[in-house]
């Protein structure tokens, strides 16, 4: 990459990564932190948690296609304040409903559509899938450093600590924004990196991009109903308070990555995709059902948070690349904002699910609900066509690329 596309990728991934390291943080503190607030139920619980992804998978688009009338910058500056807001909303609540509020005010900052077509605005072609992968990388390693010192901090500064922090972290993000971005050309509508309206019916109607969206829509609802419960097995369990739960985080996603690292390998290189994915949803899948059953054996417990985070970070690094390479040649963007958006709605469809099944049943019941839907996926895997034979997706003719406001 050129200099100042070097500068452009990797501010804009710190602006991304600030945003999304307090999310992250949240993920493994928040139910123990929230049953303490007046009113709350282990339903409300895992509303608060998802309903942040309901308001972020409905605005994506919209923020995107608003950036083009208005201008990339003005669209990030004006959502990192509504995320800024919403985290002090949840920062200063004492109830689970102002908790609500503040987490769907947080997903109404729903920015990262907008930081991705800023990122094309501002590289050359033959540079953009590098500067996109940049910006994946950071959000990846955003995660797994916020689950590992989410506890720690909140051991620290407190949950409240945590959301006062993300609002801080937005201000910095609009600081980035406004004074190292460069500044954008007149902002253009690039079919390969943004959502087009107009592509939107016809992507729906791929049923090999259909697969990969339900996939990280199944994924990130297991892993939100997941955390609703498995910070509370490991109290009871290891007798690891929810602030030191990092000692347990930490050596599983080690050992989880380390599982990654080849399986990946052998998918990419020896083009065995199929069967690594079916391979890391089934992995999913028992992963939960040993979760159920973990009862006291803290080994079968951490046994079984390996396995998931194994799976976990398997899918969440190959989903991505192949809905760029089963999209039509002129609607990678569309097929990737509706991939982004399935995956938000399915962290709300895991807080909501997750909580009600909690609250109405027990335990157990969330890692089955967990397990049924790792199984559906699996049913729904098996019928993908093998990435290894190609795809005859085409490309998009010219007149269906124009966005309705160009």
């Amino acid at each position: 990459m050129e200099k100042h596309e070097l500068r452009a990728a990797t501010s804009l991934a710190a602006v991304f990564s600030v945003r999304m390291l307090g999310l992250f943080m949240v993920y493994p503190v928040f139910a123990a932190f929230a049953r303490h607030l007046s009113g709350a139920t282990a339903y409300r619980i895992g509303l608060a948690l998802g309903i942040y992804g309901l308001s972020q998978g409905m605005l994506q688009m919209p923020f995107g296609v608003l950036s083009d009338r208005v201008g990339r910058k003005v669209m990030i500056v004006l959502g990192l304040l509504v995320f800024a807001l919403g985290s002090a909303v949840a920062a200063s609540s004492n109830t689970i409903e102002g908790m609500i509020l503040g987490r769907l005010l947080q997903g109404a900052g729903a920015v990262g559509s907008v930081i991705l077509a800023l990122v094309a605005d501002l590289t050359s072609e033959k540079n953009r899938t590098q500067a996109m992968a940049l910006v994946g990388m950071s959000i990846g390693f955003s995660f797994l450093v916020a689950i590992v010192t989410g506890p720690a901090v909140a051991g620290w500064i407190g949950v409240a600590g945590i959301f006062w922090l993300m609002a801080a972290l937005a201000l910095v993000g609009i600081a980035i924004t406004l004074f190292v971005v460069p500044a954008p050309p007149r902002p253009h509508v690039h079919p390969e990196a943004e959502t087009i309206p107009g592509l939107v019916g016809a992507t729906l109607r791929n049923p090999q991009l259909l697969r990969l969206d339900f996939g990280i829509f199944a994924l990130h609802a297991m892993l939100t109903a997941s955390f609703l419960v498995v910070p509370g097995l490991l109290r009871g369990t290891l007798a690891v308070g929810s602030r030191d739960q990092w000692y347990v985080y930490l050596p599983v996603l080690v050992v989880s990555i380390a599982v990654m690292v080849p399986a990946i390998i052998v998918a990419e290189r020896h083009r065995r995709m199929k069967a690594v994915v079916i391979g890391a949803v089934a992995a999913l899948a028992m992963s939960q059902l040993m979760l159920a059953s973990a009862g006291d054996d803290a080994y079968v417990l951490v046994a079984a948070l390996v396995v998931f985070f194994a799976g976990f970070n398997i899918m969440e690094a190959s989903l991505p690349s192949l809905v760029t390479k089963t999209a039509p040649s002129g609607s990678r963007g569309t097929a990737t904002g509706i991939y982004s958006s399935s995956q938000f709605l399915g962290i709300f469809a895991g807080g909501v699910v997750g909580g009600w099944v909690h609250q109405a049943v027990g335990t157990a019941a969330v890692f089955f609900f967990a397990a049924a839907l790792a199984v559906v996926w699996l049913l729904v895997a098996a019928t993908m066509r093998d990435p290894a034979l190609g795809y005859a997706g085409g490309s998009v003719p010219v007149t269906a690329r124009r966005s309705p406001l160009s």
